[in-house]
Parts: structure tokens; sequence; C-alpha cells
């Protein structure tokens, strides 16, 4: 966060971290191809390298990318903006894994897994040149920042933004809102007997229900509040949680889904363009870096709670935890957070 804050242009960093969330996939596909020659806790060791890897380059490109998003699409269209990438990215996503499926099935190892990593790198190759594309206009000269000062900075911030500190809190609960999610499907293939292919039906249900809700959702964001979205989700998240726990049948896993893909949206998507918001452009990527941050750790540990409680008290309690996460977000949210003001428009674009 400290080194995109003194940055005039924000492409040529992120042009310059992907790099390290995209060669990776060109490890792996090595990796692939002469699995059978290596040892196997050494392809084990280089595939977790190539993985933390990739994963370490996306954490490094977040806060640039998602500066440059800012200044080049309008303020008013933050949301509607991540809403359409998140349902393209879901649609993309169910087509690759179709694809990947039939490679797997059809041609023979080891060159199925090495050609799913292959296509994986060319595909990352083309966004590649569509970003170095984007064009973005030049912020103002800003003085170099002492890192001891930076992390003043941002203590500042929570300080003094006590609505952006809720909101921080407010993310934390969500992870522990939406930790129900990631049980649905064990839970009713052990209770309901629900069969692989009925489970792919669900899956889909919940693939098909984010690519339809995401840009709507985003819109109404723009156009009415992302907070009052965010408030929507984690009554979802509550309600979906709730209806699991009350199922009598697998049919009542539709709208489980149905209200699932509404609360992973609400807490994963529109959050980006609500953190955005809070800020005047020269502290945004402080405020990214903040909500990224501060929100790590419970984005660990809400699933691990999650799987012990599934474990040790069933999965009643899993789901009693979400949806009481779920109402409080929704409390916190309606009484103590405000929406930020609207900010004016992006600058218009100088061509490079």
């Amino acid at each position: 966060a400290g080194w995109v804050t003194r940055a005039r242009k924000y492409k040529p960093l992120v042009l310059l971290m992907t790099i390290h969330e995209r060669i990776p996939f060109l490890g792996l596909a090595v990796v692939a191809w002469y699995v059978a020659r290596l040892n196997p806790n050494l392809a084990l060791l280089l595939v977790f390298f190539f993985l933390s890897w990739q994963a370490l380059g996306g954490g490094l490109t977040a806060n640039a990318w998602t500066n440059l998003v800012t200044r080049v699409i309008p303020s008013d269209l933050h949301g509607t903006f991540f809403g359409t990438q998140s349902a393209a990215f879901n649609g993309m996503a169910g087509i690759a894994a179709i694809a990947a499926g039939l490679i797997l099935e059809r041609v023979s190892s080891p060159l199925d897994f090495t050609l799913c990593f292959l296509i994986t790198t060319v595909m990352f190759a083309v966004s590649y040149i569509i970003i170095a594309f984007t064009r973005e206009a030049e912020g103002p000269v800003r003085e170099a920042v002492h890192p001891a000062a930076f992390w003043g900075d941002s203590w500042q911030i929570l300080q003094r933004d006590r609505n952006f500190a809720i909101f921080l809190g407010v993310r934390i609960l969500s992870q522990f809102a939406s930790t129900a999610f990631s049980f649905y499907l064990i839970y009713a293939v052990i209770y309901y007997n629900m069969s692989e292919g009925l489970a792919g039906v669900m899956t889909g249900v919940l693939l098909i229900a984010q690519v339809l809700f995401s840009p709507i959702m985003g819109r109404l964001g723009d156009r009415w509040s992302h907070r009052g979205m965010m408030v929507l989700g984690a009554l979802a998240a509550a309600l979906s949680a709730l209806l699991a726990w009350m199922a009598t049948s697998v049919e009542w896993f539709y709208p489980v889904f149905l209200l699932e893909a509404v609360a992973a949206i609400a807490i994963w998507t529109i959050p980006i363009a609500l953190t955005v918001s809070f800020a005047e452009e020269h502290q945004r990527p402080l405020y990214i870096g903040l909500s990224s941050t501060v929100t790590a750790p419970a984005t660990i540990i809400a699933p691990i709670i999650g799987g012990w409680l599934a474990d040790s008290m069933g999965f009643d309690s899993t789901f009693m935890l979400s949806a009481i996460c779920g109402l409080i977000m929704a409390a916190v949210l309606i009484l103590f957070v405000k929406d930020p003001p609207r900010k004016s428009h992006a600058p218009p674009i100088r061509p490079n």
C-alpha cells in the first residue's frame, strides 16, 4: 500500500506485480508433465511453491489493480463494474470447469493436467495484454512516505474514521456469517443422500444466480446504496443458514443456494466498491490495504471454527453461528455504518 500510495500511475505497478500471479501456472504445467518422473515429495513441494507464489502475486497486485480500476472507471459505476466483473468471472469459471472436466476425462495423463495449466497460462497472457492497453490519467506528484509514517497514517485512519473502522468490523463479522456456505453440500449429501448429479445442479444454481445477481446488485449499489446491498446480503446469509438448519428434504437447498449467491456477492464483491468510496484518491491505497489485512485473520479462522463446530457439535451449530453473525452484521450496518458521501466522477482519460 505504501508503494502504491507514492505512484502517479498504477498500471505499471499492476503490470509488474501481476506477472507473479500468471507465470506460476507455466511452472505447474512443467510439474504436471514430469510428475511421473519426480519424487512424490518433490512434486508436492513444487506444487505448493507455485501455488504460494501465485497467491502472493495476487495479493501484491490487488491494491494497485483496485486503484487502477477506481481511477479509470467513473465513481458512480464502481459497483456496476465490480458486479459485472464478478458475473463474467463466474460465468467463465463455469465454462472453464466444463472444459477442464472434458480434458481430464478424454486426454490421457500427463497431457491432461499439463494441457489445463498451459491453457490457463495462455489465457493469462491474453488478459495481461488487455491490461496493458488500459489508458490511465496520471495522478499528482506525491512525496515519498517513510514506512513509519505509513503505519502511523494507517493507525490514524482507524482512529479518525470511525465509520470505516466499524465497516471493517462488519467485514470481519461477514466472514463468520458466511461460514456455513462451505458445508451446505456436505450436509445435504450426508443427511439427505444428495446425488452427485444433484450436487452438480445445486452448484450450477449457485453459479447462475451469482452471474445474474452480481451486475444487478452492483448497479443497485451505485444508484441506491452499497451499504444497503450489504444489509440485504447479511440477511440472505442468515436466512440461508436458517433454512439449511430447518430443512426436511433436499429440495430446501434450492432457496438455500439462491440466498447464498446473494450473500456471497454482498460479502465479497460489494465491499470492494464500498471500501474505495470511503477515501479520497491519495489515501485509497491505505484504505484498500487496511480492508484486506484487517479482515484476513477472520477469513482464515472462520472456516476452521465452522469445521470444528460441525465435527464436535454437529452442522446445526455451524449454521446457527452463520445465522447469528449475519443478523448482527445487518444490525450493525443499519445502526452504526453510514453511507460515505458520493465522490465526483473519475477525471477524463488522457491517452498515453
